[in-house]
C-alpha cells in the first residue's frame, strides 16, 4: 500500500489561515502560528459582533420611537402599554421607521395607544 504524506493538506490548512489573516500588522499576517491565534481572537470579536449588532440596533429603535413620542406627548412606556393594551401588534424597527418617514401614521397609533390607556 502506498505511504500517504500530509504535506498537501498541511499546506491547505496554513494557506486557509494565512489567507484570513491577510491585511494584519507586522508577524500575524505572515507567521502561521501568530496568524492561527489572530484569526481565532478576530472570529471571537466578529461572533460577539453580531449578537452586539441586534443589541444596538433595538436600542436605536427605542431611542426613535421614545422621541417620536415625547414630540406626542407620551414616553415610551406609556406608548408600549397602550398599543399592546389597544392590541396593536408592530415591532420596534417598523414604529421607528413609521417615526421617521410617515408621522401622522404614528400620531394616529400614539392616538389609539392613548384611547386604550
Amino acid at each position: 500500500m502506498a505511504r500517504v504524506k500530509g504535506a498537501m493538506m498541511t499546506r491547505k490548512r496554513r494557506n486557509k489561515v494565512l489567507k484570513l489573516a491577510k491585511g494584519y500588522w507586522g508577524s500575524k499576517s505572515k507567521h502561521f502560528k501568530m496568524a492561527k491565534q489572530a484569526v481565532k481572537k478576530s472570529g471571537v470579536y466578529a461572533y460577539v459582533g453580531r449578537k452586539n449588532k441586534k443589541r444596538d440596533f433595538r436600542r436605536l429603535w427605542i431611542t426613535r420611537i421614545s422621541a417620536a413620542a415625547k414630540l406626542n406627548g407620551m414616553n415610551y412606556s406609556t406608548l408600549m402599554n397602550g398599543l399592546k393594551k389597544a392590541g396593536v401588534e408592530i415591532n420596534r424597527k417598523s414604529l421607528s421607521e413609521m417615526a421617521i418617514n410617515d408621522a401622522t401614521a404614528f400620531t394616529a397609533l400614539c392616538e389609539k395607544a392613548k384611547a386604550a390607556l
